[in-house]
Order: C-alpha cells, then sequence, then structure tokens
C-alpha cells in the first residue's frame, strides 16, 4: 500500500508552502516524498515535483487557445488530465514501490466541491494503484477573525468532505500569524471546535453587511451543527511541533500507523483509539533529526544577525 495527501483549499491558503513544508519535515524523519504538482497556474515552484502537469497541459494555453478565462481554464485542465490519467499513471508506477506522495492541486474551490473531475482523477488512482490517501484542506486561519468568513470557511470545508468521500483533516494554516488580524472573538478552541456556533450570532449582528442575512447564517450554522463532522487542527508550518503533530493526525486517518504491523483486532482497536504519539516510538531517530535541524537553522540565523542585535 501507498500513503499520501491529497493537498486542497482556496487561493492563498499556503497550498504549496505546505507541500514545500511537509516533504522536507517527511525527509527528515525517513520517509521518501514525491511531491507531484496538479495545478497547471503553478509556475514558480519552491520544492522539486516528481510530476508536473505542465509537461502535459499549461493553463497559459488553454486559456489562450480556447478563450477561456482562469476558472474555466481550470476546469478544462482537470478534465483532460481525467481524460488523460494514464499518463498520470505511468508516471506514478515508478515510485509506488517506496514513496510517500504529495498531490498539489490548484486553489479553485469549485473543483472540490461542485465539478465531478478532481474527484473522479482521485478516486482512478485510488482505485488503480491502491493508493491510501488524506485530503488535507487548508483553511487561512486570517477567517477566523470574521464570523461571517469563518462560518464560509466552515461550509465550504463541511462541502468539501461530503463532495470528496476521503479521510479529511482540516487545517487552520499560518496559526502563527492570526493575531496579526485583530482580538478573536472567543479563544482559539472555539474555532478549531466548531461547537455551539450560536455564539456567532451576536458578533454577526454587529456588522451591518451580516445582520441582513441573519436567518440564512442561522440555518447555515445548523446544518453544520448537525452534520457535526467538520473542525480543525492548526499549523504554523515552520514550527516542527505543529507540522509533527498534524502528520500524527494524517498518518492516523489513512492508515499509515497500521502499516507492516501484524497484529490482532485488538491491537488494532488500542492503536485507532490511543493518542497519536506512535510516530516517536516508531522512529526512535525522528525527534533528534529534527532537533538538530532546526538548531542548525537557528544558529545559522543568529550568524547572520548584525552584531548590535546579538
Amino acid at each position: 500500500m501507498v500513503f499520501g495527501q491529497v493537498v486542497i483549499g482556496p487561493p492563498g491558503s499556503g497550498k504549496t508552502t505546505y507541500c514545500n513544508g511537509m516533504s522536507q519535515f517527511l525527509n527528515l524523519i525517513g520517509r521518501k516524498v514525491a511531491v507531484i504538482n496538479l495545478d497547471p497556474a503553478n509556475d514558480n515552484l519552491p520544492y522539486e515535483c516528481a510530476i508536473n502537469i505542465e509537461d502535459l497541459i499549461k493553463l497559459s494555453d488553454v486559456m489562450a487557445e480556447h478563450s477561456l478565462g482562469p476558472n474555466g481554464g481550470l476546469i478544462y485542465c482537470m478534465d483532460y488530465l481525467e481524460k488523460n490519467i494514464d499518463w498520470l499513471e505511468s508516471k506514478l508506477k515508478p515510485l509506488l514501490k517506496d514513496h510517500y506522495f504529495l498531490f498539489d492541486f490548484p486553489g479553485q474551490v469549485e473543483l472540490f466541491f461542485l465539478h465531478e473531475n478532481a474527484k473522479r482523477v482521485v478516486m482512478k488512482l485510488i482505485k488503480k494503484l491502491n493508493l491510501r490517501l488524506t485530503a488535507v484542506h487548508l483553511v487561512d486561519a486570517h477567517l477566523c477573525s470574521d464570523p461571517g468568513k469563518y462560518v464560509s470557511a466552515l461550509l465550504l470545508s463541511l462541502s468539501t468532505m461530503l463532495h470528496l468521500e476521503l479521510p479529511h483533516v482540516n487545517v487552520l494554516s499560518k496559526i502563527d500569524l492570526i493575531e496579526s488580524y485583530g482580538k478573536l472573538a472567543f479563544n482559539l478552541d472555539f474555532y478549531t471546535d466548531a461547537q455551539d456556533l450560536t455564539y456567532l450570532q451576536h458578533h454577526l449582528n454587529q456588522d451591518p453587511r451580516s445582520a441582513k442575512y441573519r436567518k440564512l447564517t442561522k440555518e447555515l450554522c445548523e446544518v453544520i451543527e448537525d452534520y457535526s463532522l467538520v473542525n480543525f487542527s492548526t499549523l504554523d508550518i515552520q514550527d516542527k511541533e505543529s507540522v509533527g503533530t498534524l502528520v500524527k493526525l494524517i498518518d492516523k486517518s489513512n492508515g499509515y500507523i497500521f502499516a507492516g504491523i501484524d497484529a490482532s483486532a485488538v491491537e488494532f482497536s488500542k492503536i485507532s483509539v490511543g493518542p497519536v504519539d506512535w510516530d516517536y516510538y516508531r522512529y526512535p531517530f525522528m525527534l533528534a533529526a529534527v532537533q538538530e535541524k532546526y538548531m542548525k537553522d537557528d544558529e545559522d540565523f543568529e550568524d547572520d544577525k548584525p552584531d548590535d542585535d546579538k
């Protein structure tokens, strides 16, 4: 079995930065990582990708040839990829033996809760290549500072979860910058747990733009609470502990923690309901390797600082 992540989220949520940081972290803990760029509009990649959709199709070419805008062009590209899925399969097969996959998808949200093309691409790969994938849905943490935008993020997350039908982890990215957007109305746990959304009503009523949609917002909040599926993990991609915690959660969701385990159903149950601290025991060298890397980065930073700042 081959494991990996389907990285999705709105534009600006940090998907490409996430793939870059996550691939570095996973390499440090001993996993061979292959990053697959499936965003035909992503020209400047900070990571070395094993497969690039631009070798098959480019958004700029589609827009020029078919007189389409960016959104229509991306839908066309996903449709083209689905019809040429054999190309992607042939590129992935040599990597199946020993790689962990990170799929970097476009940021057009309609692809993941409205249109079927991206979903069919993922499902075909899962079926034909026996992949075990988790959808990692990134949402910019600054949306928590605006109750209306936060409710929209919840609704988008729920719609995407129901549409993709994959193991799913919602992530508030750029959590280290959340205080720069203003004081939150509630503590962070309120936004990560996504419960008791009625408390948002008072704050929504303070905004004239939101007050006129009060009844609609109330009904949407009830829908989100009735499903009771959405919650968030937090992520600072530059913090090793934050990344490590998220990796454990993802590995638990797609079954990576069970790989290679030959045990009874009782032992599997113990792992599935237990705390996600398995990785430090499975890779005893992991913590030391990560600490060494980040300590070296800190030393380099200190060396580069002017003498007055030391």
